[in-house]
């Protein structure tokens, strides 16, 4: 079992997405309002708090959002899922849709540290079922 430590979005891609108490997720869009929403297969990025932390442990400088992600979520380590499975809230459930992503040019992040860990550690998913989601709301992978 995890829980959502973070939710951030922003209206425009390619601006570092910020932090907010609440959302709703909607049925094959993603986070409402949040730039990379839509018909895809990347509605919804996902990356560990435990991640986060541990790249901070070796200097980074990041915050919430710094990655482009969506959710961080603190129990569940996203790099290990497989694509079709499935991670669910009380109000929601995603479907993993992609493991990592290609970095066609070096983020400010990856510059700075020589890495960056959304490539190999962060997940993309799709939303299955919408609703209301918070911080600390619990999510579980789904058997």
């Amino acid at each position: 079992m995890g829980r959502i430590v973070a939710i951030c979005m922003s209206t425009k891609k390619g601006i570092q997405k910020k932090e907010i108490e609440e959302t709703n997720l909607i049925e094959k869009f993603g986070l409402e309002g949040d730039a990379h929403g839509g018909d895809w297969h990347r509605q919804v990025s996902l990356l560990s708090y435990e991640s986060i932390e541990n790249f901070k442990d070796k200097g980074a400088e990041v915050d919430f959002g710094s990655f482009g992600e969506n959710l961080i979520v603190q129990g569940i380590d996203f790099s290990s899922l497989s694509i079709g499975k499935r991670v669910a809230g009380e109000n929601f459930e995603l479907e993993v849709t992609q493991i990592g992503k290609e970095c066609h040019t070096r983020c400010s992040i990856y510059t700075k540290m020589g890495d960056c860990i959304m490539p190999r550690e962060g997940v993309f998913a799709v939303v299955i079922k919408g609703g209301h989601i918070k911080k600390n709301d619990k999510i579980e992978i789904k058997e």
